[in-house]
């Protein structure tokens, strides 16, 4: 067989052979499965691609994959992601974590990954709920929410996760559903092609403690009008009809007619635009955007360093390894 008979590789070369443990109607399921076709879509080598993962029902992701994974400990994906990218660029890396492992003992660790702007795809699956320890409300979850740790309802302030990433400078994020393959398979092809860390928040339906949480704008009976998807180069129009828009007026964002819709750009320099959109699910009457939110080129850290790297080795080539480890200062102890 010669090389261009090789065959077409398919959503099966990157299943595993383990046993899918997620709640049946779980959303990972359809995340799972694009991801997995998108791979095969682009004839990804499973031998260069890897799955990084922390703690939660999203972050069994890598046993599911027939690719490398790592399942690391909580909150700290993000850590060992950088180190396997800065010592290998050349490896396709993805990052799969859940609202509670990256937004509260993972925050830390994920705004310093997003500021870097490292090579690497992060997926976010956000059921607004701790799922994983059974229902426990999570940094996302909404005011009020009454679940077993907040009988009386939550006071805490929740995150909004693409505001939190744009303020951390990430240069690519986004947001889909993960009932809704079309539009998630969309966008996770336009987050890996970035160069950069791509940051995609996918809305993740938890049916057990947090069941269709987002049912008021995702329910496919009311969709087309309350939601708008935010796409490069096209208008920001909704609605059955297709009939209404959205467009920015200073520091505000007003309804309109679809002809008077501004044609949305992700790629302004400045990040507002981005985050006053990523806000308006707050204002009444105001659809949830989907799509890119932003989309920037900005220095890449694993090729910077890497460069730095190859600026340190002399012409005459690597000097033996004695020579690195006593070059310099040392001391005796």
């Amino acid at each position: 067989m010669t090389t261009t008979d090789k065959p077409k590789l398919t959503r099966k070369d990157f299943q595993s052979d383990q046993d899918i443990r997620w709640c049946p109607g779980c959303g990972d399921y359809a995340i799972l499965a694009t991801v997995q076709k998108y791979l095969a879509s682009i004839e990804a080598d499973p031998a260069n691609t890897v799955v990084v993962s922390g703690i939660g029902c999203s972050s069994r992701f890598p046993y599911y994959m027939n690719t490398y994974g790592f399942h690391t400990i909580h909150g700290r994906a993000p850590a060992v992601a950088m180190g396997l990218k800065v010592a290998n660029p050349d490896l396709d890396i993805w990052l799969v974590t859940g609202d509670g492992d990256s937004m509260s003992i993972g925050g830390n660790h994920l705004i310093h990954v997003l500021r870097r702007n490292l090579n690497i795809t992060i997926l976010m699956f956000n059921n607004e709920i701790y799922g994983l320890t059974k229902g426990q409300y999570s940094p996302t979850s909404p005011l009020g929410t009454r679940k077993k740790t907040t009988p009386m309802g939550s006071v805490d302030r929740p995150f909004n996760p693409l505001q939190l990433a744009l303020g951390s400078q990430a240069t690519f994020v986004a947001r889909t559903v993960d009932s809704d393959p079309k539009h998630m398979a969309k966008v996770i092809a336009a987050a890996h092609k970035h160069k950069g860390t791509s940051f995609v928040e996918i809305l993740q339906n938890c049916v057990i403690f947090n069941k269709d949480f987002y049912s008021d704008s995702m329910d496919r009976s009311v969709r087309a009008d309350r939601t708008v998807d935010l796409w490069p180069g096209e208008p920001m129009v909704y609605g059955k009809e297709r009939d209404k828009g959205l467009k920015l007026n200073g520091f505000e964002i007003e309804g309109c007619s679809a002809s008077d819709a501004d044609v949305w750009n992700p790629s302004t320099r400045s990040s507002a635009p981005g985050v006053l959109l990523s806000g308006i699910t707050d204002i009444d009457g105001m659809p949830m955007p989907m799509g890119i939110f932003r989309d920037v080129e900005a220095l890449v850290y694993d090729e910077a360093v890497a460069a730095q790297v190859n600026a340190s080795i002399p012409e005459s080539g690597p000097p033996p390894l004695k020579d690195l480890v006593w070059g310099g200062e040392t001391w005796e102890v």
